[in-house]
């Protein structure tokens, strides 16, 4: 069993920044594909950005060149850096983990989520 525990996000301004945190438990979160999703209101969740066991990472084309992907495996942690934030990029965000594969398709754990606000 893993638990993500989310911290970060809050109201700023566009063209801000934002960092998202993401502390997992567990001794394998290295072996885990680890992704950043976003739920706007009305919409679907989506995979914002996700980063393999490797390091290779994704981006969704609305987030790339803007967001950024890290991992901490000494400490147990995922990273989302947003910069040059928009509007359209409120959403409440989640971080999960995927046991296997790459970083689409279905998470088994899940962040309990947190509120990024932008204001225009």
């Amino acid at each position: 069993q893993v638990q993500l525990v989310q911290s970060g996000g809050g109201l700023v301004q566009a063209g801000g920044s934002l960092r998202l945190s993401c502390a997992a438990s567990g001794r394998t979160f290295s072996t885990y594909a680890m992704g950043w999703f976003r739920q706007a209101p009305g919409k679907e969740r989506e995979l914002v950005a996700g980063i393999s066991s490797g390091g290779s990472t994704y981006y969704a084309d609305s987030v790339k060149g803007r967001f950024t992907i890290s991992r901490d495996n000494a400490k147990n942690a995922v990273y989302l850096q947003m910069n040059s934030l928009k509007p359209e990029d409120t959403a409440v965000y989640y971080c999960a983990a995927k046991r296997e594969g790459w970083v689409h398709g279905l998470y088994d754990y899940w962040g309990q989520g947190t509120q990024v606000t932008v204001s225009s």
